[in-house]
C-alpha cells in the first residue's frame, strides 16, 4: 500500500515581507500589516461599544420591551448616542469589508473574479455607510405633528 502524497503549500506571487518597517522591498506601503492591524484595534473597538450599546438598550432601557420607536427617538435626540451608533455603524462596516477583503484575497484564484467581487463589496459598503449616516443624523421623529412622543413636545 502506498502513502498519498502531500502537496507542497502554493506561495502567493502577492505575498510581501513584512521587514523594512512600513514599506516592502518595491518602496510600496505594506497596505496588509495596517489592515492586520486595524482588525484587531477595531475589533477591539467593536466590543466595548456594542456591549456598551447592549447594555444600556436593555439593561437601563428597561429591557427589550422598551425598545420602540419611541426609545430610539429620544436616545438619538442626544448627540452622544448618535456619535456612539455612527462608530458602532462604521467601524462595524470597515471591520466585516475589510474581512471580506481578506477572504476574497486568499480564495478568488482569478484576478478578474477578485477585482468584480471586491467593487462589489465596496460599493455594497459605501452604500450601507451613506444611508446609514443619513438615517442616524437626519432621523426626525417629530415629522408628524400630531405626534405623542415625549421627545416631540414644544
Amino acid at each position: 500500500m502506498t502513502t498519498p502524497e502531500i502537496a507542497q503549500p502554493r506561495s502567493s506571487t502577492r505575498a510581501v515581507s513584512l521587514k523594512g518597517g512600513g514599506r516592502n522591498r518595491s518602496g510600496q506601503t505594506n497596505f496588509e500589516l495596517y489592515s492586520w492591524l486595524f482588525m484587531r484595534l477595531s475589533g477591539l473597538a467593536l466590543v466595548v461599544l456594542v456591549l456598551g450599546h447592549l447594555f444600556v438598550n436593555l439593561m437601563l432601557g428597561g429591557g427589550i420591551t422598551a425598545l420602540d420607536f419611541g426609545f430610539v427617538a429620544g436616545k438619538w435626540a442626544n448627540p452622544l448616542w448618535q456619535v456612539w451608533d455612527l462608530l458602532m455603524l462604521w467601524l462595524a462596516m470597515l471591520h466585516g469589508t475589510n474581512g471580506l477583503r481578506t477572504i476574497t484575497n486568499d480564495y478568488a484564484e482569478k484576478d478578474q473574479t477578485r477585482f468584480w467581487l471586491k467593487a462589489l463589496l465596496i460599493t455594497a459598503s459605501i452604500v450601507i455607510v451613506v444611508l446609514g449616516t443619513l438615517v442616524i443624523f437626519t432621523f426626525d421623529p417629530c415629522l408628524d405633528p400630531s405626534s405623542t412622543l415625549s421627545v416631540c413636545s414644544k
